[in-house]
């Protein structure tokens, strides 16, 4: 079961988080009860394609890559219950014969399911919440070892904490989602002025189903990026040559070896960028390959202050004339009511910053994030920032409640690290 010694090294996916912990791999629930019982602090890793440390430790760390595949669906109901270690690429594959689709996704689609909903991950779109608001029940495992059902009417408070707790209540072993019947989605790519995206956004965000765009220090126009549901005939994405993904790896390293070609790399925006139309079922059209390796951080401003906000953000990177060649990425997530969810009770903007995994993240993301706060931003609890449980408490209105039910489901602090201590004991 043990799969790699005490001395080798675990890293994330962008390779700014790495520690040397006992890594175990379990084949069943009793081996994997058998492991919390016998061990004073865990934490459990997915994909690993958190920013932040959530899953760093040097203590034990397991993976639930053998906890895959749907357990049970209803087709009246469109639901089912899948084991937590799904990866969402594989998710979209298991449900297709089951004629259900997730309601919405992100782009990236390598992260467990249990790893996505611990961290409130989501897509676009502003009728639509993060991943988690879909989960209508959950199996928890918690610290001595018990499995717990969660759902409205059953452990039901641990229901509304639970669905986006970093690992810190238990472990997830079991989700049931909700689904609906498999669809088809048409995505449009063009650019767009950057003017036209201020006087038109709060009307398209209500015109499409989904709606993002990605905007750049040094270009006058943006990526504008739109899907909608179809009945279509099928068009595929075509692979360009050469790919979004080489000539943003190319980009980034010239921008790294030669910081000053940057504005004009980001001003080449329109040769590169040709307006595309495809359509597929929508497990194929939400994610995009991402192999360009880059750091991340991201909060979640109310919405009606999201565009004020970027426009601050946009003025304090072209001042400080930073080497970034990544751009802005602006997209809407619907309100939701789970209790530590960037998005409780605020339907909100969600705007990420990227940094090629290669240069020193920590001067962008520092000017930033305090422009984030100012606009009373929440991060994204599985990407990079700062704060601190005296700064959060204040961002969430159900913080105490929290905090009073994670200690008793674990009071011997089992499920935290240095950095989840940070998050919730530091005063």
């Amino acid at each position: 079961m043990k799969i790699q010694q005490a001395d080798a090294t675990w890293r994330n996916w962008s390779g700014s988080q790495y520690s040397s912990p006992q890594i175990f791999e379990p084949k069943e629930m009793n081996e994997l009860q058998n492991l919390v019982k016998s061990h004073a602090q865990i934490r459990v890793v997915g994909a690993g394609h958190s920013f932040s440390a959530l899953a760093k430790t040097d203590e034990v760390l397991i993976r639930l890559d053998h906890f895959k595949g749907v357990i049970d669906a209803d087709e009246a109901t469109a639901q089912c219950t899948v084991q937590a270690g799904t990866r969402l690429y594989e998710l979209g594959e298991y449900l297709a014969p089951l004629n259900q689709a997730l309601i919405n996704q992100g782009d990236i689609d390598q992260q467990s399911l249990a790893g996505a909903v611990s961290t409130g991950t989501h897509g676009t779109g502003i009728d639509l919440p993060c991943l988690s608001a879909f989960v209508q029940g959950f199996e928890l495992l918690t610290a001595d070892g018990e499995l717990l059902q969660c759902d409205e009417q059953q452990n039901t408070e641990i229901f509304q904490a639970g669905r986006v707790a970093l690992g810190s209540l238990g472990i997830l072993t079991k989700i049931t989602l909700q689904n609906r019947p498999r669809y088809k989605l048409k995505e449009q790519i063009r650019l767009c002025p950057l003017k036209d995206i201020f006087s038109n956004i709060d009307q398209w965000k209500h015109q499409y189903r989904h709606i993002e765009f990605w905007a750049s220090l040094h270009a006058d126009q943006v990526m504008l990026k739109t899907l909608d549901e179809t009945d279509d005939r099928i068009q595929p994405r075509k692979e360009s040559w050469p790919s979004e993904d080489s000539l943003l790896m190319l980009c980034s390293e010239l921008t790294r070896l030669l910081p000053s070609t940057n504005p004009y790399l980001q001003k080449l925006l329109g040769v590169f960028v040709k307006p595309t139309c495809f359509v597929d079922w929508s497990s194929q059209i939400f994610p995009t390959p991402r192999n360009t390796r880059f750091n991340e951080m991201e909060y979640q401003i109310p919405v009606e202050l999201g565009l004020q906000c970027l426009e601050e953000v946009l003025h304090c990177l072209r001042q400080h004339r930073v080497p970034m060649f990544f751009p802005i990425e602006f997209r809407y997530v619907k309100a939701d009511d789970i209790w530590l969810s960037p998005f409780y009770q605020r339907d909100s903007v969600s705007i990420s910053i990227h940094q090629f995994y290669k240069q020193d993240y920590h001067v962008i993301f520092n000017l930033i994030e305090p422009i984030f706060q100012k606009y009373q931003g929440r991060p994204h609890w599985g990407k990079l920032h700062s704060m601190h449980a005296a700064s959060l408490r204040d961002l969430y209105p159900k913080w105490p409640e929290f905090i009073a039910l994670r200690q008793q489901l674990d009071p011997q602090q089992k499920w935290l690290n240095p950095y989840l201590k940070q998050l919730f004991l530091a005063k």
